[in-house]
């Protein structure tokens, strides 16, 4: 779509209409402030003004130009800090810091309840003690009843 830029028409110029005009259907050109189609150049009478429009349309293009570049910046900013969000969200929502520190303590108590090496290497010796204790007596004395002895 061209750009269609405004025209500046001076005060006694009495070939404007003074009553105001429909706006145009979609697409067709549409000058602001003059009856007197796009694409007829501006009087010639008024160079000084006609520099001071120039120098302002290219002031408000600068000014567009930055506006633009000042909202992709805010909107790559507003895309990270949403990411940033859901992230932080995410982690909030599957870190519950009391039920961990919960957790934790009861698997401390179980492992503290678990016997060390001694202990197992103690019970495995007073079990063979009384194993082999426990055999020599049935061997000797037999068992009532199931089998007799034998050993004299």
């Amino acid at each position: 779509m061209a750009k269609i830029e405004p025209t500046v028409a001076s005060q006694g110029d009495a070939s404007l209409p003074t009553t105001a005009t429909p706006a145009p259907a979609y697409g067709a050109p549409y000058v602001v402030g003059s009856a007197a189609p796009a694409t007829e150049a501006p009087p010639a009478k008024e160079p000084r003004q006609l520099d001071q429009l120039s120098r302002i349309e290219e002031k408000a293009a600068r000014i567009e130009e930055k506006f633009a570049r000042y909202e992709a910046v805010l909107t790559r900013a507003e895309a990270s800090l949403e990411r940033s969000a859901h992230k932080v969200d995410a982690a909030a929502g599957t870190m519950d810091f009391a039920a961990i520190r919960g957790e934790i303590a009861g698997l401390r108590d179980r492992v503290d309840a678990t016997p060390r090496a001694a202990t197992l290497f103690t019970t495995a010796i007073v079990t063979a003690v009384l194993t082999v204790i426990l055999t020599i007596l049935v061997l000797r004395f037999g068992v009532p009843g199931l089998m007799p002895k034998l050993l004299p």
